[in-house]
């Protein structure tokens, strides 16, 4: 990774600066390689959960961990890619003043209307072509909303107009997953033509469609696309764990840094997240069984 990356990965993750940890430029890369090296940690304790894997996903940037995993990209090419990705997408995001907001919402929540008129503040304002729009779906009355930092301010202050339970300004330095990432696109799309993408080996579903991946072709298209593509995880989460009445869940393991993943799964399947576990590849073990 270092080779690939041209600085100490490893150290920034261990040491920091939390800071410099925190910018996309370095926090991308470091999400894919923290989450192929708890796959490793988890091959080695238990390698039977590897070998028997029948499908994978992986959120925004995990998606490229999650076809590394499948044998779909090689761990340099895939790296290179993300470097590109995430050094695309901080420009993108320096470029205009946007962010991303974390909303609970109710069953009766209309996302759509209450971006409409976000977008129509923001004109009022003298904004050209303002964003404002859903850029993820987390779980059931749950979305994150991205776009101009004006439109985000107008949500927060009408919550309760929009039935919003709780919002949440999220820590990260632009508008993900929306058309203000259009920059990021055609440099993603470059590097991904110059690789090779084979088909996954076990099923690996898309952020941009919430289905598999049928071959090499689509993951190239798809993965260029999801940059300024919503991601649907709520919907992928229902495809993963759809099963007939009586049939038992698989077990489940989040590989990477953080538990974010299984907090959704708990709110999208409460039955498949009882067979839920994590693997971090910086946790201590003695610790982590303490």
């Amino acid at each position: 990774a270092e080779r690939v990356l041209g600085y100490d990965l490893l150290s920034l993750c261990l040491r920091g600066p939390r800071a410099e940890l925190d910018r996309t430029r370095h926090c991308q890369p470091a999400v894919f390689v923290a989450s192929l090296a708890a796959v490793e940690k988890l091959n080695h304790q238990r390698p039977e959960v590897v070998e028997s894997c029948v499908a994978a996903a992986g959120y925004s940037v995990g998606e490229f961990a999650a076809l590394v995993f499948a044998g779909a990209l090689g761990f340099a090419e895939a790296l290179y890619a993300v470097k590109v990705r995430a050094e695309a997408m901080q420009a993108a995001a320096e470029a205009v003043p946007s962010g991303m907001l974390s909303v609970i919402g109710r069953p009766e929540t209309n996302y759509r209307f209450a971006c409409l008129e976000a977008r129509q503040h923001c004109e009022s304002l003298g904004i050209e072509n303002p964003v404002c729009e859903i850029s993820n779906y987390l779980f059931p009355d749950s979305r994150v909303i991205a776009g101009h930092l004006q439109a985000l301010k107008f949500l927060q202050e009408n919550a309760r107009k929009y039935s919003f339970i709780r919002t949440k300004v999220l820590p990260v330095s632009g508008a993900f997953h929306t058309r203000l990432m259009e920059p990021a696109v055609e440099p993603l799309a470059e590097v991904l033509k110059s690789i090779e993408i084979q088909k996954p080996l076990v099923c690996v579903y898309s952020n941009v469609s919430g289905k598999k991946y049928m071959h090499g072709e689509h993951v190239r298209q798809l993965l260029a696309r999801q940059v300024v593509s919503p991601v649907m995880w709520e919907q992928t989460m229902h495809a993963v764990y759809q099963r007939s009445q009586g049939t038992e869940f698989p077990y489940t393991y989040e590989v990477g840094p953080g538990r974010h993943l299984g907090v959704i799964l708990k709110k999208c399947n409460l039955k498949a997240w009882k067979q839920y576990n994590h693997i971090d590849a910086l946790e201590d073990e003695e610790a982590a069984e303490t």
